[in-house]
């Protein structure tokens, strides 16, 4: 059905925003549209899905794949969810029913050569979602110095031996620029040997290529802006489900829910809100919602995943 990509928490995503007939959802992250596949068909007859994503070739691939059987019931955008609010009033999304952001790479992306996403697949280090706006990651690597490179990894990486690697960096591109994906996942894994008593679950470079990819696409940044519009668009009742795959973005989306069903924004020494902020969700998870044993080994990709949904109050 996913012709290579498998979305990820499925059936807990569609528990979560309830499509049905005649409803409005928005995926603010189409990816391979596998997500969009799943809650066009729940909402059949006549519910619609705007989807957005800043990658052009994601809106190509889920438009030929997709629009054949779901017709003007989808509506494809490319732009970034930061982008999120005007993009969906322009299309008449501005009281929807649900609202998904699924913030992993898709696996078209990964498998992508000329995009440099993956070390297994190497190519070019680019990793932008729009290679028309921004900088490549190959820049940040030819012109950041040590104390930068490390920063960065440490800040969107949590690396904890960014210092060594960055050293490592600044070293061999005084010999050549470090061009591709191949030659980035190289360098770490020997300056990163594996130890042959530990078992080693992922490549020791997965934590710098995550760092590279938040800062070329500012996605942090990003998520803050997309989460706040997401929130403005949801009529009452409507459902934020948000699937995050490392701790960065999913202290991002705790603190933001948890900041949003409190309201006030008090001080905590000021006896009596003056601030005026009601409450505007309600949480729908207390914790965080994994997969199963069942679907990590059916798609090792969502072993990192975690689902976190809430509701829009009323006021």
């Amino acid at each position: 059905m996913y012709e290579g990509h498998l979305p990820v928490l499925v059936e807990e995503v569609l528990e979560m925003l309830a499509p049905a007939p005649g409803s409005l959802h928005i995926d603010a992250t189409l990816g391979g549209g596998g997500h969009t596949e799943r809650i066009l068909e729940a909402a059949n007859p006549d519910g619609r899905l705007l989807g957005l994503d800043a990658d052009p070739a994601a809106i190509a691939r889920v438009e030929a794949r997709l629009r054949p059987r779901f017709g003007d019931r989808l509506v494809l955008r490319q732009a970034n969810f930061r982008e999120l609010d005007p993009v969906a009033r322009a299309a008449g999304f501005d009281a929807v029913a649900g609202c998904l952001f699924d913030l992993g790479l898709s696996s078209f992306q990964l498998a992508d050569r000329d995009r440099g996403f993956g070390f297994r697949t190497g190519g070019p280090l680019d990793m932008r979602f729009d290679a028309s706006r921004g900088v490549p990651a190959s820049d940040l690597l030819a012109t950041l110095d040590v104390d930068e490179l490390a920063a960065l990894f440490r800040r969107y990486g949590e690396e904890p031996k960014a210092g060594r690697i960055a050293r490592a960096i600044v070293d061999a591109r005084r010999v050549a620029p470090i061009a591709s994906a191949e030659e980035l996942a190289a360098l770490i894994e020997r300056v990163l040997p594996p130890n042959p008593r530990l078992p080693r679950r992922t490549h020791p470079a997965t934590r710098v290529f995550q760092a590279l990819r938040i800062a070329v696409n500012e996605e942090l940044d990003a998520l803050e802006a997309g989460l706040h519009a997401a929130v403005d668009l949801l009529r009452p009742g409507g459902r934020l489900v948000v699937l995050s795959y490392h701790s960065l973005e999913d202290r991002i989306v705790k603190r933001f829910f948890q900041a949003e069903r409190r309201g006030c924004v008090c001080p905590p020494e000021v006896p009596v809100c003056v601030c005026g902020r009601d409450p505007r969700l309600r949480l729908v998870t207390r914790r965080s919602v994994t997969p199963t044993p069942a679907e990590v080994v059916a798609n090792p990709r969502a072993r990192s995943a975690r689902l976190r949904a809430a509701e829009r109050l009323a006021a």
